[in-house]
């Protein structure tokens, strides 16, 4: 029998390194090309450092697996939660709004570091009273559609992005869909990597590539700028740190979502408590070099549901190669150069997968759509996320500051409020469910 099906359990591949070095390390790399493009985002979009960025991901990413026992297989990469803040408190100069806010990025950076910190608060009320009582709020039939709003949320992006060029899209999206349906070995787990490789060739014959970029930039630098450090402002504080609430309630629905895609309950092992303390202490540790907030990632996430490749080591090693990378500019420029089309291609079927998760996670614990209760929180939920989404969420003023709350926080607020007030709520959260033990089918 080979090594791959020895290592494929019931719902995927836990151990991959049963597959061999060189396939555990191009995983690693798969996961790497799926999170770079909108890591790298979020700084271009603040005036952040793209290098700080790369490095602290890697090292976020690092710390989340160390303080959740190498359990999760998680990546964090730059939060979009945080933008309006460093838009609040450090907006970018110029003409065209383009140059960084070098005087004050520093500032926000602070308030996200305190932001950061909340989590560790959350995670003490869930160590002290239990998982159990805590996710009583947190039930499928409120996790389950915030899990398809995430998803649905970053459709339009994928959209846009492959509205730049359909045709390499496309060439991406089928080549994934191929390798995935029908491929064998090793060319059915990397699907993504193969889709944008080819297609990339294709960018290069049709002369949609500029290597401008990549012949400038150095071969080495360090990625980290003292100048950049966090500073602390006590209007940057209370301005960017209600957005932990928002940040918080997606950290939920991505640990189900990603529980929901191996069949493993991380609430329950290695807690909720652990992975809110990796996520909140990665935030805060990246805030204070200098780089953006942390979050688990959505797209690494949909090439977990895509591959079935559920190692955490597999994260681990991607996090690695973001750390690599931060030291060369110039490779960072040549990953730089992928067209957004390609960037688009993929996303289209990963941001799907998120919100297929969902669905799933719905089915699977049988929620009865026939009681008008779970029909109500899962209508309210879905149109709010999507609906307050669409006007850039509600905006209102505390301590005269302008506070703004996602989408998809209004969406997790009305849904926990609901599930908590309707009558009917008979959840109750199994901690031994689903097991943690991996059962192996030989």
């Amino acid at each position: 029998m080979s090594k791959e099906k020895i290592a494929m359990g019931e719902q995927g591949i836990f151990d991959a390194r049963s597959l061999g070095i060189p396939k555990l390390i191009l995983l690693g790399l798969q996961h790497t090309f799926a999170m770079f493009g909108a890591t790298v985002l979020v700084p271009l979009l603040t005036g952040l450092s793209v290098s700080t960025t790369l490095f602290m991901a890697g090292i976020g990413t690092l710390l989340f697996h160390i303080l959740t026992k190498g359990k999760v297989p998680a990546f964090l990469g730059s939060s979009f939660a945080f933008l309006g803040g460093y838009a609040a408190v450090a907006p970018l100069l110029g003409e065209e709004g383009n140059i960084p806010n070098v005087e004050m990025l520093p500032y926000a950076c602070g308030g996200v570091l305190v932001a950061g910190l909340i989590y560790i608060v959350l995670a003490a009320f869930i160590r002290i009273f239990g998982a159990k009582r805590v996710m009583r709020f947190f039930p499928p039939v409120v996790t389950g559609p915030i899990i398809i709003s995430i998803g649905l949320i970053l459709a339009p992006s994928a959209i846009t992005n492959c509205s730049q060029n359909w045709t390499l899209a496309l060439i991406a999206l089928v080549v994934i869909i191929i390798c995935n349906i029908w491929g064998k070995g090793m060319v059915k787990i990397v699907p993504i990597m193969l889709g944008i490789i080819v297609s990339y060739i294709v960018a290069i014959f049709m002369h949609e590539i500029d290597f401008t970029a990549v012949a400038e930039a150095k071969w080495f630098a360090i990625p980290l700028a003292k100048s950049s450090f966090a500073k602390f402002d006590f209007s940057a504080i209370l301005t960017i740190t209600p957005i932990a609430l928002a940040t918080m309630m997606e950290h939920i629905g991505d640990i189900s979502a990603i529980g929901a895609t191996t069949g493993k309950n991380y609430i329950a092992n290695p807690g909720l408590h652990r992975t809110l303390i990796g996520d909140g202490i990665a935030t805060s540790v990246s805030s204070l070099f200098g780089g953006p907030a942390n979050t688990t990632y959505g797209e690494n996430t949909g090439v977990l549901a895509l591959t079935k490749v559920y190692d955490p080591k597999v994260m681990q090693i991607a996090a690695c190669f973001a750390i690599a990378l931060s030291f060369s500019p110039k490779v960072s420029a040549v990953i730089s150069t992928i067209p957004g089309a390609i960037i688009g291609g993929v996303s289209l079927i990963l941001y799907g997968m998120i919100s297929s998760i969902g669905i799933r996670n719905v089915v699977e614990n049988h929620i009865d759509y026939t009681k008008s209760r779970n029909l109500i929180i899962s209508a309210v939920i879905l149109v709010s996320a999507l609906g307050f989404n669409g006007i850039g969420g509600i905006t209102f003023r505390l301590f005269h500051t302008d506070i703004t709350l996602s989408g998809l926080a209004i969406a997790a607020l009305a849904g926990i409020a609901l599930n908590a007030i309707l009558p009917g709520n008979d959840y109750k959260f199994d901690i031994d469910e689903p097991k943690d033990e991996l059962t192996f089918k030989l």
